[in-house]
């Protein structure tokens, strides 16, 4: 199958901070569109394209690379308020109004500082594996996860370990994934550079210890918000998802049981379902 994600020219936008790499594909009257920032380590070609397919069916969808990563310019900032203001200042450059936000991972935390700091320009937003930083007794991850995070290149087991389930369905769904991955992978000329993500890596130490998270600011959020994850998501506790769901007035919650960090790509069709549900709502 040919995904349009797969075959999409990459733009440039020249912002204040960046000039930003970026796709932009699906309905395109569909308002606000729905803007997706990515995980720690990940790029443009890193998003499933059957997840996007799913999501273009009914939205106008955009992806980009934050400040500095891959195609982007400038330095990686290493905190994550920096990373905020570049996401405000590449929804700017695309001279865009209102925008609904999907945050994954390290992208998660970047989309609630946004809704924060910018709540006139969020219309609703999502959380996906991720939480808001900072969470009392939140668990560690263990040797194993942050020796796979940080290896350079990730192998396949390391991936399989760090985002999907640990059933053989599990991981079954994740080779599936990884597969679909590879029509982007192989052409791509860029990477993120081990400085590149050294510095998220940085800036996401900061968050997980509370310095500039959105733990204490939660009631801030009077927008929609969806909190979803894996039940056995060993890169950011399930339980942070659970707590940040507790403090929200009103939020949505979903939780996939046998799913690892990347239920979205290892459901993408019910998780891209539950997506178009909240943002119709």
């Amino acid at each position: 199958m040919t995904y349009i994600s797969d075959v999409v020219e990459t733009r440039y936008a020249q912002g204040t901070l960046a000039r930003y790499a970026y796709r932009d594909f699906g309905q395109t009257g569909a308002e606000p569109p729905l803007v997706l920032l990515q995980r720690f380590r990940g790029s443009l070609n890193h998003w499933d394209p059957l997840f996007l397919e799913v999501l273009a069916q009914k939205r106008r969808v955009i992806i980009f690379d934050n400040i500095g990563v891959s195609e982007s310019t400038g330095d990686v900032p290493t905190t994550l308020e920096e990373m905020a203001e570049g996401a405000i200042d590449f929804v700017g450059a695309l001279g865009l109004r209102s925008v609904d936000l999907l945050g994954w991972s390290l992208g998660g935390f970047i989309a609630q500082l946004v809704a924060l700091e910018r709540p006139d320009l969020v219309r609703k937003l999502i959380v996906a594996g991720s939480g808001p930083g900072g969470v009392p007794g939140s668990a560690q991850p263990d040797d194993k996860v942050v020796e796979y995070m940080t290896s350079t290149p990730t192998p396949p087991e390391g991936y399989l370990y760090l985002f999907f389930g640990f059933s053989d369905e599990a991981v079954r769904l994740g080779e599936e994934s990884l597969a679909r991955l590879e029509t982007r992978l192989v052409k791509a000329t860029t990477d993120v550079t081990p400085e590149q993500w050294g510095r998220q890596l940085e800036a996401i130490q900061r968050w997980a210890g509370g310095t500039g998270s959105a733990w204490s600011r939660l009631s801030e959020l009077k927008l929609p918000v969806l909190v979803a994850n894996g039940s056995y998501d060993v890169m950011v506790d399930s339980a942070d998802s659970f707590a940040m769901a507790q403090k929200l007035s009103g939020a949505r919650t979903v939780f996939y049981s046998d799913a690892g960090h990347a239920f979205l790509f290892q459901f993408p069709e019910e998780f891209g379902g539950a997506v178009h549900d909240f943002l119709n709502r």
